[in-house]
């Protein structure tokens, strides 16, 4: 407890000199800096090779600190009663007197909220007093870092700290829900929209791949390792990789496993950490087996199928 309050502090000192860090949460590692300030925001930014207009998610503490920045609805108040703190993200109405930087809206007059779940990430928002601007820790289109080892990969020392807080429990994005107009789903995500639907109580629209971006993850090419990447493969080809959700009795070295009993939510919390050791041993191409289009396997179809556009 001891060494994780020190990080934490230390954590703060580079935060507070709009230095940009590494830090976990339960979905996957952000690069975080202070969301009030435009100088820290654009490093974010320049760190990721980010385009301009793709706006950044903003971590806080609590509602009452969010209160200071947005403007909150009955849609809003059931989904954050029911999972919050947890892998969800809203879109919502940005006040007029907010203090968050142009930056991180890319002029808009919406922001993109999150209350993260992850302790040490959510002691750390306790001790600022500004929220966290904090997108996923990699180069833009790669593969999101599940462990602290994984920043390091993508940034080496061009960042000051990385807060390690072990390998994310979930593996993949927060769900992002617009409820800025009528409720609807922009980004799958690692809270099943089934449960989203449920708590509102209607069935809602997925928009994943709008004209005009309002929150992250709706780019066409995503989260991919840098190789081509075939999906819904029943044999690979010579040296492949080939990533399966299911054991085989094979002891053939090019094949990964997901999960060992097809246990979707093993299988995302495994995904990105599965794709970072293709590509680190070398292998040109990957195919990957059929996932199940159902809860969290919906969300690793969205991965993959961007990560098949590279």
């Amino acid at each position: 407890m001891k060494s994780n309050q020190s990080n934490i502090k230390k954590a703060k000192k580079y935060l507070d000199k709009n230095y940009c860090i590494g830090v976990p949460t339960e979905t996957v590692y952000g690069l975080a800096a202070n969301a009030y300030k435009n100088s820290a925001v654009k490093k974010i930014y320049n760190l990721k090779k980010r385009p301009k207009n793709n706006p950044l998610i903003v971590h806080y503490h609590d509602i009452d600190s969010l209160k200071k920045d947005c403007l909150i609805n009955d849609n809003f108040i059931k989904l954050y009663k029911k999972f919050s703190p947890g892998p969800i993200t809203y879109v919502l109405q940005l006040k007029k007197n907010s203090k968050i930087s142009k930056y991180v809206t890319n002029n808009k007059k919406s922001l993109a909220v999150r209350f993260p779940k992850h302790t040490i990430f959510k002691n750390l928002l306790k001790q600022l007093d500004y929220p966290l601007a904090a997108p996923s820790a990699n180069i833009t289109t790669k593969v999101s870092a599940v462990k602290a080892k994984d920043v390091k990969e993508e940034f080496g020392n061009k960042i000051k700290y990385i807060l390690d807080g072990g390998t994310c429990a979930i593996g993949i994005e927060s769900t992002i829900v617009n409820l800025t107009a009528k409720p609807t789903i922009l980004r799958l995500g690692g809270l099943d929209i089934s449960k989203i639907q449920k708590a509102l109580g209607f069935k809602m629209n997925i928009s994943t791949n709008p004209k005009k971006k309002i929150a992250p993850g709706q780019s066409r090419l995503h989260y991919s390792p840098g190789i081509p990447l075939r999906m819904n493969v029943t044999k690979p080809k010579n040296n492949e990789a080939f990533i399966l959700i299911k054991k085989k009795k094979t002891k053939l070295k090019s094949y990964f496993y997901l999960t060992s009993k097809s246990n979707l939510d093993e299988a995302a919390k495994n995904l990105y950490s599965c794709l970072r050791k293709i590509k680190n041993e070398g292998y040109k191409s990957i195919a990957v087996e059929k996932i199940p289009n159902i809860g969290l396997g919906k969300a690793i179809n969205d991965r993959l199928r961007r990560a098949s556009k590279y």
